[in-house]
């Protein structure tokens, strides 16, 4: 079981960073205005992809190694795991390409979400609520652990939705 949590695991967590960091690498070269909207949703997209794993690791795992049996508590337990170890891996490259490669993403973050409020014709209340919130969130984001928490808070719920609808898909009772 324990090989085959890693084994998933970590080919997920390969994935999902991998295509991270080129996208990433992409935005912060691109000049002018970039779509951190779609960057988003095509990145969620990702996270679902690589999480197509922790399907097919719960099912190899059920079919090969325990007679295509199953419950939900242990399907839910195996793909916890293997999602844990994907995150991880997310998380540690996502610091490594903030901290050491792109240390002004936020900066050019919050520019944008003000930008695109004034674009909107936002009141100044909302303005200045929004640039006091960028500025707090500039400033935490400077803090690894910060960095590391706010990372997993964005991860973590796609992988335990996608261990959720797994667990319950492939849980089967022995047969009588």
């Amino acid at each position: 079981m324990q090989r085959n949590i890693i084994v998933y695991g970590l080919i997920s967590g390969v994935l999902i960073s991998v295509f991270m960091l080129v996208s990433m690498n992409y935005a912060s070269h691109c000049e002018g205005n970039v779509a951190y909207e779609t960057s988003m949703l095509i990145g969620y997209a990702a996270m679902l992809i690589a999480f197509s794993l922790v399907y097919v690791g719960v099912r190899n795992y059920r079919n090969k190694y325990n007679g295509g049996v199953i419950s939900f508590g242990k399907a839910f337990k195996i793909g916890i795991l293997m999602v844990l170890i994907a995150s991880t891996l997310y998380v540690i490259a996502w610091m490594i390409d903030y901290f050491f490669f792109m240390p002004d993403f936020m900066d050019k973050y919050s520019a944008h979400a003000i930008d695109k409020l004034k674009a909107e014709g936002a009141s100044q209340v909302k303005i200045d609520k929004e640039t006091k919130e960028m500025s707090n969130m500039v400033r935490m984001y400077k803090k690894p652990v910060f960095t590391a928490m706010y990372t997993y808070a964005e991860i973590l719920p796609v992988g335990l939705i996608v261990t959720l609808i797994s667990s319950l898909i492939l849980k089967r009772k022995a047969k009588l």
